[in-house]
């Protein structure tokens, strides 16, 4: 039996991966009770502030001060994809949306042109833990689709399509289908600009979960020049065709034939799942700018001093949106999504 697998790599905080896409990163932060400011109630003084990333007691502050996360800051030229399994994400960004969202929800952040947005992580919960699990997915724009308006989504848990497979030993896997249709599951449309809009692009993010022992049997993608990428991020390890994967890493696999996925039988397996055809253009990127050349950086960094991006709206570089607030979104446009456990509505 020919091996799917045709390269593989141990995966740390920021996952390589393959055009379209430019780098996933993994946040999985055990934060401790919030205080009454929606930060750690415990002492941070020990934590090198603005800058933490050093993983002390199993979390991280970031860039944060009081609450953790990432406060103010400009991006251009590409696609922020952040899908929240645990914990929630305060946004606010230069056009003056801003959004509560979490707890299985997925923004979808057009940089486009250029915008400045802060994602904070407030502490909600003030009797226990406050864990926070998140992938941030960036993703490239064509170099026509480069300087578009920005422009963000909000892919709500409750909508967002969920598939169920039971194999023959009645082991089941659910498949969480952010972008890309698989079988008849569509997704939510994506931004309007995004590669992912382009039906020629093949582009999936899928999410899978599988119990131990359980067995999935991957579709071959549409395109013939389709990359397809798994990462196994959570478990003992997933044997892919006659290649077995142990947990913690990330494999390049035939995207042109269907493969065979099985758990491994000493425990449940987490997949995150992406593909798709390349842009094929040349990639220049600093810091939060990617274009395709040197030039066009500078540019960026030019018009950034220039215009701010909008400027910042906001009083504070970091809002966040209090204890109470539930998830929600209002749009620059001024159209407003609330939701909640149980029932959601627009306005």
């Amino acid at each position: 039996m020919d091996d799917p697998v045709l390269q593989t790599v141990p995966l740390g905080a920021q996952w390589p991966t393959i055009d379209p896409f430019l780098f996933c990163a993994h946040h999985l932060d055990h934060y401790p009770a919030g205080n009454d400011q929606l930060g750690p109630a415990v002492p941070i003084d020990d934590r090198d502030l603005g800058s933490d990333f050093a993983g002390i007691d199993g979390w991280n502050m970031y860039h944060g001060q009081i609450v953790p996360g990432f406060p103010q800051h400009p991006h251009r030229g590409f696609e922020t994809v952040t899908f929240v399994r645990r914990g929630l994400i305060d946004h606010a960004d230069s056009l003056g949306a801003t959004a509560r969202f979490g707890r299985g929800d997925v923004q979808w952040l057009t940089a486009g042109g250029g915008v400045v947005h802060s994602e904070m992580f407030p502490l909600v919960n003030r009797d226990g833990d406050n864990d926070l699990q998140l992938f941030q997915i960036w993703l490239n724009l064509p170099a026509s689709d480069k300087l578009v308006d920005p422009y963000f989504t909000m892919l709500w848990a409750e909508d967002i399509p969920r598939i169920e497979s039971v194999d023959d030993a009645g082991r089941r896997t659910e498949i969480t289908v952010i972008a890309g249709a698989l079988g008849d599951a569509k997704p939510l449309a994506p931004p309007p600009s995004s590669w992912a809009a382009r039906p020629e692009s093949d582009l999936a993010i899928w999410h899978l979960a599988l119990e131990a022992g359980a067995t999935w049997h991957l579709p071959p993608a549409s395109g013939p020049e389709t990359v397809r990428t798994l990462y196994v991020f959570d478990g003992p390890g997933l044997s892919v065709g006659s290649h077995q994967l142990d947990g913690d890493t990330g494999a390049v696999v035939k995207a042109d034939e269907a493969i065979t996925l099985r758990a491994d039988d000493s425990g449940p397996v987490e997949v995150l799942v992406l593909q798709g055809r390349p842009i094929g253009e040349p990639v220049a990127r600093y810091g939060p700018f990617v274009m395709n050349t040197e030039a066009e950086i500078e540019q960026a960094f030019a018009d950034f001093r220039e215009t701010g991006f909008g400027g910042w709206p906001w009083d504070d570089d970091a809002p966040h949106h209090g204890p109470t607030k539930g998830r929600f979104a209002r749009h620059a446009d001024g159209r407003t999504e609330t939701r909640t456990e149980s029932h959601a509505h627009t306005s």
